[in-house]
């Protein structure tokens, strides 16, 4: 059955295929068990060792296939992931989406003065208006000229008997706000990969809307892989050998793990780390 979530007016993520379970990923690093040998604790358990280490190699057994309708500038950062499958919706052969994306009121800022790719403080609610206009202008502006040299008809203006010219080439007018639609299919290793840099703070407001449905839609499927993801990948940090050194002179040697929910081979690895460091 595939599961769909609407993102922004025009785009949408679908579910369309999923290979593989938790206990698939289990039976990829335990070969020697058959299905339905182990209980859900050991199954968990195991999972949540193979991603504290990063044994990777048993999440890539299993695959998830979505259908994407999205911006184009979108479009551009999840394809740059280059461990996924892609087919995009093909501007040579077909008439593009006369659909555009155009941000919420919310979402239109500044341009940072500390990133240099981010986005800075709210602008004005005059301001706001006038920037959506304009971007509204020129989405109007050219999907009417896309139309008119793609799809020519008589009050076009053009001399008699013109065809239109070349779709690859009338193509080459439209902004990145415009959609386009993919198939895009990547295993659960890489997939977490995509999802650990996409959701994060840091990422376009507009390709983290995407990549958090995306996540959404898998997470059912792969709850103990995603709680073991989330716990050791995304709310997670790293620390440098410096960093490491400050946080063992200051805990003095004195553990208190109970509280934190660590299991026993859980608080045996921190120890382990913090005795490593010099």
């Amino acid at each position: 059955m595939i599961s769909e979530k609407q993102v922004h007016k025009h785009g949408f993520v679908k579910l369309l295929e999923v290979m593989g379970s938790d206990e698939e990923v289990e039976n990829a690093a335990r070969i020697s068990y058959g299905t339905g040998t182990r209980k859900v604790s050991q199954t968990r358990n195991l999972i949540r060792y193979l991603m504290r280490h990063q044994h990777t190699s048993p999440f890539e057994m299993c695959e998830v296939k979505f259908h994407l309708k999205l911006p184009i500038f979108v479009m551009r950062q999840i394809v740059r992931h280059r461990t996924a499958n892609i087919n995009e919706y093909s501007g040579r052969y077909s008439i593009m989406s006369d659909e555009f994306y155009l941000p919420a009121e919310k979402d239109v800022h500044e341009q940072s003065k500390q990133n240099n790719q981010g986005r800075g403080t709210e602008l004005d609610e005059d301001n706001k208006q006038l920037v959506l206009g304009r971007m509204y202008d020129v989405n109007e502006h050219a999907k009417g000229c896309y139309r008119q040299i793609s799809q020519p008809n008589d009050l076009d203006g053009f001399y008699e008997g013109f065809k239109g010219i070349a779709r690859e080439l009338a193509r080459v007018i439209l902004p990145v706000s415009n959609y386009t639609e993919c198939i895009w299919k990547i295993d659960l290793n890489n997939f977490f990969k995509f999802c650990n840099l996409r959701m994060d703070s840091h990422t376009q407001q507009e390709t983290r809307d995407y990549a958090e449905a995306m996540y959404e839609l898998v997470e059912p499927k792969f709850s103990i892989c995603c709680e073991a993801f989330e716990d050791y990948m995304f709310n997670s940090v790293t620390f440098s050998q410096k960093e490491m050194k400050i946080i063992k002179d200051n805990l003095n040697g004195s553990w208190v793990m109970s509280k934190y929910g660590l299991s026993e081979r859980e608080s045996k690895e921190f120890l382990e780390k913090l005795k490593g460091v010099e």
